[in-house]
C-alpha cells in the first residue's frame, strides 16, 4: 500500500555531509513511524534512527549528534541529514514505514514497507 523511494546517496569524503530523501506514495506517512536503517557489506541490517507520529526521535548511539531525521507531511517525505560522516557510515541506507506504530520502532521486523535503498560511501 505504501511505496518508498530513497534518493540523495553518493560519495563523500570523511567529515562531509549528505541529505537523503524518502518519498512516499500510495498512503500518507503522517500516521506512521518512519525509520532509517543501513546495511554494510557482510553485515546485518542495523537501525539508524526513527521518528514517531508524535515527533519523538530515537537514534542509534553511533549516529547521535551527527544524524538528524525529519518529516515533511505536506510533501509526504522523510529526510535523513547526515553530518560529520565517517568511513564506517558506508552502507546502503533504507527508508521504512511502521504502519502499526510500534513503541520506539528500532527493530527492522517492526516495519511494514521498505524502499530499495540508496548507497552512501564515505572515503577515508
Amino acid at each position: 500500500q505504501v511505496q518508498l523511494v530513497e534518493s540523495g546517496g553518493g560519495l563523500v569524503q570523511d567529515g562531509g555531509s549528505l541529505r537523503l530523501s524518502c518519498a512516499a506514495s500510495g498512503r500518507t506517512i503522517s500516521r506512521y513511524n518512519m525509520g532509517w536503517f543501513r546495511q554494510a557489506p557482510g553485515k546485518e541490517r542495523e537501525f539508524v534512527l526513527t521518528i514517531s507520529v508524535s515527533g519523538n526521535r530515537y537514534y542509534a548511539d553511533s549516529v547521535k549528534g551527527r544524524f538528524t531525521i525529519s518529516r515533511d507531511n505536506t510533501k509526504n517525505t522523510v529526510y535523513l541529514q547526515m553530518n560529520s560522516l565517517k568511513p564506517e557510515d558506508t552502507a546502503v541506507y533504507f527508508c521504512a514505514a511502521d504502519v502499526s506504530r510500534s513503541f520506539r520502532a528500532v527493530a527492522a521486523d517492526e516495519y511494514d514497507y521498505w524502499g530499495q535503498g540508496t548507497q552512501v560511501t564515505v572515503s577515508s
